[in-house]
């Protein structure tokens, strides 16, 4: 499961998915510990909300994004490419990742905080 994080700053979750262009990206599969993967940062031109639907984007490899605050059109637009967006008020991208898993995988554990 490839799960991505809007993060404008890399630390933290930001809202605004639409037109972010920073990205966390984790990687989790039965059986794994999860993983970091490289982050995803993106011209203005790819951001959501200005890509032109030509071609591939970054983001439609994700199973799931994770952002906080953002429209209904935005969760609409990535659920027609199979992307699910998850909103959280959690600022921690490490903590809302881990609940993400937890609840889409419920025996993969509680998240922990600083692991």
């Amino acid at each position: 499961m490839k799960i991505g994080v809007t993060s404008q700053n890399l630390r933290t979750i930001t809202g605004h998915a639409s037109k972010a262009r920073s990205f966390l990206v984790y990687e989790w599969a039965a059986g794994q510990t999860l993983r970091t993967d490289a982050p995803i940062e993106l011209s203005m031109e790819m951001s959501i909300h200005a890509w032109d639907k030509r071609g591939d984007h970054p983001l439609l490899a994700l199973d799931y994004l994770i952002t906080g605050p953002c429209g209904k059109s935005f969760i609409n637009q990535m659920k027609q490419y199979g992307v699910k967006v998850k909103t959280t008020d959690e600022t921690d991208p490490l903590i809302a990742v881990q609940e993400l898993v937890a609840s889409v995988v419920p025996w993969a554990g509680k998240p922990t905080r600083g692991a």
